[in-house]
């Protein structure tokens, strides 16, 4: 499916992003590639931000067109961060990604395992979103975008940590949507059971601590899917490619769930 939606199936006009830069933190694998993908390929030019280089680099080659570049940073160290997105310039999109922190029941976990994940995914996109609104009011034009989670709206068991920090997120994006000047948009996207590597870990805790095989626990997922599969990252960047548009600034402050019908809420 990934290779038809960046090339046979690929859904936006070429170019339709030309002369814009976007900046998509967490792209060395699952979703936050995907987006850098299909950002490159609708016309940005892209600055793929990660912790492994390699990952990156082989990222850069892969995308469509010229001028990407990868920038490997810690999203933990709020001071690299700073440093990072100063020598950047101007940047007109941005999708704030990072992996989720370990499952596990909230009452296991100590206060300190709140600091690292708060720090990579919340501090990280306030500090960037803080650095980049001035360019992008001077632009006249910024989409920022945000992968968090359903959890926001129906939280996930034995993931209690990862809720929390998911919907301190939508929070404070919702609250950022009544700020920011009238040029810029923030919006989320809410992933639903997507074949990433972060999934397969989730299964395999969750077979570790209850003895189920991670088959099983898949299986269990897919039961209560209306497609009755996994989503192809590439699906979900579609969606953050179209909140990206020039044409879609009349979007703002929402939440938008790329779940294949999971979710039982309206």
């Amino acid at each position: 499916m990934g290779t038809d939606l960046l090339r046979d199936g690929f859904p936006f006009a070429d170019g339709i992003l030309d002369g814009k830069t976007a900046l998509v933190c967490g792209a060395s694998k699952g979703i936050g590639r995907a987006c850098a993908l299909m950002l490159a390929r609708s016309g940005a030019k892209v600055v793929a931000c990660a912790r492994s280089t390699q990952a990156l680099d082989s990222l850069v080659r892969e995308m469509h067109g010229e001028g990407h570049t990868a920038m490997a940073i810690d999203l933990e160290d709020t001071r690299a961060v700073e440093d990072a997105i100063a020598k950047i310039g101007t940047v007109h999109i941005l999708i704030n990604n990072s992996g989720g922190p370990p499952g596990g029941p909230l009452l296991e976990n100590e206060v300190q395992d709140f600091e690292g994940p708060f720090r990579r995914h919340l501090f990280a996109a306030h500090t960037i979103t803080q650095a980049l609104v001035p360019g992008m009011e001077a632009a006249g034009s910024g989409r920022i975008v945000n992968i968090i989670s359903t959890s926001v709206r129906e939280p996930i068991d034995n993931i209690g940590l990862s809720n929390t920090l998911r919907g301190a997120m939508a929070s404070w994006s919702k609250s950022l949507s009544r700020e920011l000047p009238t040029c810029i948009t923030i919006n989320n996207i809410l992933p639903g059971f997507t074949e990433t590597d972060r999934l397969k870990s989730l299964s395999e805790s969750i077979s570790e601590r209850t003895g189920k095989p991670a088959s099983d626990v898949r299986e269990d997922w897919m039961d209560s899917v209306p497609i009755q599969r996994l989503i192809d990252p590439l699906e979900t960047a579609v969606a953050v490619t179209w909140l990206c548009l020039p044409s879609s600034s009349a979007i703002r402050g929402v939440s938008l769930a790329v779940d294949g019908g999971r979710m039982r809420s309206i």
